[in-house]
């Protein structure tokens, strides 16, 4: 609308002036107004953006301390299939009640791949790792993934960045590594296993869902990838039920809750719809908060002690995606 308007004002329309002919002076009145207005919406644009990426960014960062505390009462298949099949309830609610229309036909395998990477894959192994691994170590190592999306999403598209862009992501890549083995006592752990492999699955789901979201809106990507997984998720559900113990407490209740609702569905929805706004490049510097704000949860929801190396690791990678988005 406002470049609709900003086209009408150029074409030399204009209000008249008390004679009955349009002025100059009422021209410029016209268009000056015009922009005023475009540039104020512009700046509520970013505002709200910024605003809805950050509620993103704190949902997500969330995320593996509510995934502990739902491991206080399910067990890690019960966990992510009810996480799963609450989330998809909650999504497919939102598509009916906005009547958003079904997918076309060749987006379903896309779908099918953020489905696999984000709704399942990602929750399965994080969640098996976090059995082993404490919240602040997952954090340090899931900070890589901003790097690993963004070098996916190159080798997917067929953009080729620059040796700076590499150099960092390497440099990043190397940080990680050498924190992981420092903490594991020279050999990667079977924790470190499933977070390096949630880290492709989940860039892998991002990648491919970005490509989605250049025909779909973000929101209904995730949306429908998730209604897409909820048969699996219904039958894990009863798998998980029948062979896992369940030990409800309140912690059990409020994280399986939080991310289902939190990280899985809402933390996602204004995370895309941000983006929209902002554009991704925005997006992502704000997504650098995410793993130090995890370390943050980790010591005052559960309670746990950080290594000298957990920030220092945290913070040089930080550094390094911070390089890549300039590059």
């Amino acid at each position: 609308m406002t470049a609709q308007n900003s086209a009408i004002a150029s074409t030399g329309v204009a209000a008249p002036t008390a004679q009955g002919t349009p002025g100059p002076q009422d021209t410029a009145d016209t268009a000056g107004s015009t922009g005023t207005a475009g540039t104020a919406a512009a700046r509520s644009a970013r505002r709200s953006g910024t605003l809805l990426a950050g509620l993103g960014v704190f949902a997500f960062s969330l995320t593996f301390p509510s995934t502990v505390w739902g491991l206080e009462s399910f067990g890690p298949w019960t966990l992510v299939s009810l996480r799963s099949v609450l989330a998809a309830l909650i999504a497919g609610g939102f598509l009916l009640a906005l009547r958003a229309p079904l997918p076309r036909r060749e987006h379903w395998a896309g779908l099918a791949v953020v489905g696999a990477g984000v709704v399942v894959g990602f929750p399965v192994l994080t969640t098996l790792a976090l059995r082993t691994s404490t919240t602040s170590h997952a954090a340090v190592v899931v900070g890589l993934l901003p790097l690993t999306t963004a070098a996916l999403s190159a080798l997917r598209t067929g953009v080729h960045p620059s040796r700076t862009f590499w150099a960092a992501a390497v440099a990043g890549a190397v940080v990680v590594l050498g924190f992981t083995l420092a903490q594991s006592g020279g050999s990667p752990s079977a924790g470190d296993g499933f977070l390096f492999a949630a880290l492709l699955v989940c860039a892998a789901g991002y990648t491919e869902g970005g490509r989605l979201a250049r025909s779909v809106p973000g929101w209904q990507v995730i949306g429908w990838a998730l209604v897409l997984c909820l048969p699996l998720a219904l039958a894990g559900s009863v798998l998980g039920l029948a062979q896992e113990p369940v030990r409800l407490t309140a912690h059990g209740v409020i994280g399986l809750v939080w991310a289902a609702a939190g990280s899985t569905f809402l933390g996602l929805y204004v995370w895309y719809r941000g983006m929209a706004e902002i554009g991704a490049a925005r997006a992502s510097q704000l997504q650098l908060a995410q793993p130090l704000l995890t370390l943050v949860w980790s010591v005052l929801v559960l309670g746990e002690r950080l290594s000298p190396a957990a920030p220092l690791a945290a913070v040089a990678v930080l550094v390094c995606i911070a390089v890549t988005q300039r590059a």
